[in-house]
């Protein structure tokens, strides 16, 4: 149920969207927990389940068994389900569609914004994608679903079938850096944009959680909008402590109505 003070907030992040010639959302795991994905830190959460130090990269890298674990986690893991956009995934892409978003960029290596309609051009997935497998010798690239149906069942660590190199999924682990082109580009946007809207992001985890403080050094507009407080809610113009589901379906309903008044 959104509050009166809550509603006074939405209509004023719409004005701003309306006003705003570049606008980039920034994306986190409160996103994507109302479509049934857990997210990794918070009570219940991935790593009360498995152990982190299974995803650091030389682990990775240089155990057999990590690897092993690696593919049991795939095989069992609810990131796997099928899960499907909800109402914030898709507001943001009808912001797209309806001229007034720029970019998404995003700490989500689930997919939704694509499977939501936001074009692949348009998404910047800052830790990578868990629907590909790359090669790290040859650097191929699969979908997951292809190893995994030609893999079946079995619990035994596939190769990559051009060099029989390692496959790992296309997620960043600890020890890893973000892939340099996409944070570039995400970077780039972030310091031109007028308007960031964080959705579902703690700003915990960094470098990522620098980009929405960029874009308010550069003079854009920041409105946070998240469960639980984050480090950027003294900076920001905007707060809105609510469900993301609920509050970007508002905000997208008023940013058409006065979209509409301008006709």
């Amino acid at each position: 149920m959104i509050e009166g003070i809550t509603k006074e907030k939405i209509g004023r992040v719409a004005a701003m969207i309306r006003e705003a010639k570049h606008v980039v959302v920034f994306t986190g795991a409160g996103v994507s927990t109302e479509s049934g994905i857990p997210d990794f830190r918070s009570p219940g959460g991935l790593w009360t389940k498995f152990d982190p130090e299974d995803f650091t990269i030389d682990k990775f890298l240089s155990n057999p068994e990590t690897r092993r674990k690696q593919w049991r986690f795939l095989l069992s893991s609810d990131l796997l389900k099928d899960a499907d956009p909800n109402a914030a995934h898709k507001a943001i892409a009808e912001l797209e569609a309806l001229g007034r978003l720029d970019c998404v960029i995003t700490q989500n290596i689930d997919n939704l914004h694509r499977k939501a309609g936001n074009h692949s051009n348009k998404v910047y997935e800052l830790h990578g994608n868990m629907h590909w497998i790359r090669c790290l010798k040859c650097s191929n690239r699969y979908p997951l679903e292809e190893i995994l149906r030609e893999s079946g069942v079995s619990s035994e660590v596939p190769s990559c079938r051009h060099c029989g190199g390692i496959l790992k999924p296309d997620v960043i682990f600890f020890g890893e850096s973000l892939p340099e082109e996409t944070l570039q580009d995400a970077t780039r946007h972030a310091n031109r944009c007028d308007l960031m809207i964080v959705v579902g992001s703690s700003l915990a985890v960094y470098p990522a959680a620098y980009l929405p403080f960029y874009a308010k050094q550069s003079g854009a507009r920041l409105v946070i909008i998240n469960l639980t407080p984050t480090p950027a809610d003294r900076t920001a113009d905007v707060v809105i402590h609510a469900a993301a589901g609920e509050v970007m379906g508002q905000i997208l309903a008023e940013v058409k109505a006065r979209l509409s008044e301008c006709v």
